[in-house]
């Protein structure tokens, strides 16, 4: 395809957070696309932050050159096969990784190896080209999704955590889903796949499967690994001092803990989407080893879900009390959150839909900005003009947004003339 998507010139930059930033599309359905783009994932070259790739369902991927305002845009192929939930990250060298999910024959559901494995793929520059895709050891006709994947800030090893189910989608008693980890110094070569939950849960990608899995790495190269079942959210530690020049040994997996009870459901009803997740983010203070996890539950109630946030600061032993995100009053829909820190101030940056100013189902893109260490949120609304889902389109399970250096790029799926488009917002401070 290759076209280039120019940007929407209806606001000047956002400077300060002063007014609303402009918009930019980055991705609309392609003539030969059998997906419109939904799930997208953005990263910033931290090393140059002018430098971004994007991807969305199921194989579209962009690149900028001038910190979003314009992209280029292409489909990725892999000897794989590529089937979507893409993830995003670049290491302080500029490499990008692309992850995404299996499609062997190209066949999709019509043939069982789908999701057979996940797939990593390196390009070495702006995101021009990317090698033909390397993956962890597939597990017989085990099923693998919804991956996320972590960076090591000065060392740049890549550690992956995603869900395994038995047969994805059977309803059976005996099928069984959990969540792995696998590590990689260069996203060619991965270590075996580790168990590291110790709760399974069924396989029908539902509030009761164990999914959801997002990693973070602290200051001192440890895991943090966060992910819900069953209302719950679990979080484990992973030692990670002894593996660090061994790829080959097993790493110190710690006990899995409950840390948020109740309500932090994978899969809820949002009106005019459907089914929406609250699916925890794993986040990492690379200066003093905060940690922080945030979701979306329902805990107020079917008509009220908002957004939250936890910290810890002593490695996950204690965790702070619930902070609600969104600051407006009690009794609108606030979902599908995603949030990162800008590691050069410790800025935490949380982007979600929002139903505020509105009565029916038409929805906004906000984005909440903490400088105290997740203790208090600022709210902006950062889309341009409202949408509304058209029914029965397949929506997607998350949006993105990724911080470097005060260039803050949110990502999310809109709809434009009726029809899905995925956008980013020229945010700076």
């Amino acid at each position: 395809m290759k076209t280039l998507v120019s940007v929407c010139l209806s606001a000047l930059c956002l400077v300060g957070f002063s007014q609303t930033p402009t918009n930019v599309i980055i991705f609309e359905k392609g003539e030969t696309a059998s997906f419109a783009p939904c799930e997208p994932s953005l990263a910033v070259n931290p090393s140059n932050p002018s430098e971004m790739v994007a991807g969305a369902v199921l194989s579209y991927v962009a690149t900028s050159t001038d910190s979003g305002k314009t992209w280029e845009t292409d489909y990725m192929k892999s000897r794989y096969g590529v089937y979507g939930d893409p993830c995003i990250v670049a290491d302080e060298k500029g490499r990008f990784y692309y992850f995404h999910l299996s499609d062997p024959s190209g066949k999709g559901w019509n043939d069982p190896s789908i999701l057979d494995r996940i797939v990593c793929q390196r390009s070495n520059g702006i995101g021009k080209k990317w090698n033909k895709g390397f993956a962890p050891s597939p597990n017989g006709t085990k099923d693998q999704d919804k991956e996320w994947v972590a960076v090591h800030p000065t060392l740049g090893y890549l550690v992956m955590t995603w869900t395994e189910f038995d047969t994805y989608g059977a309803s059976d008693d005996s099928c069984k889903s959990r969540i792995l980890m696998a590590i990689s110094k260069n996203g060619k070569k991965w270590s075996e796949p580790y168990t590291i939950s110790e709760t399974e849960g069924n396989c029908i990608d539902d509030s009761k499967t164990v999914e959801g899995a997002t990693p973070a790495i602290s200051p001192d190269g440890n895991i943090y690994v966060s992910w819900s079942v069953n209302g719950d959210i679990k979080f484990v530690q992973i030692d990670m001092q002894d593996w660090k020049n061994k790829a080959e040994q097993k790493p110190s997996i710690g006990p899995e803990q409950t840390i948020v009870n109740g309500g932090a459901n994978w899969a809820f009803e949002i009106p005019g989407i459907g089914r929406a997740n609250g699916m925890p983010i794993t986040l990492c203070n690379q200066t003093n080893g905060t940690i922080y996890i945030n979701w979306a539950d329902q805990r107020n109630g079917e008509n009220d879900t908002d957004i939250w946030m936890i910290s810890s600061k002593d490695k996950g032993k204690t965790w702070s009390e619930k902070v609600r995100v969104n600051d407006d009053k009690a009794g609108s829909q606030q979902f599908f959150t995603w949030a990162t820190i800008d590691q050069s101030n410790g800025n935490i940056y949380t982007v979600f839909y929002d139903r505020r100013n509105h009565s029916d189902n038409s929805t906004d893109v906000y984005l909440a900005t903490s400088k105290d260490g997740g203790k208090t949120f600022v709210n902006q609304k950062i889309s341009e003009s409202p949408f509304t889902v058209p029914e029965g389109v397949f929506f997607g399970d998350y949006n993105n947004i990724s911080a470097v250096n005060g260039v803050i790029r949110p990502i999310w799926t809109s709809v434009k003339d009726g029809k899905l488009v995925v956008m980013t917002a020229l945010v700076n401070e």
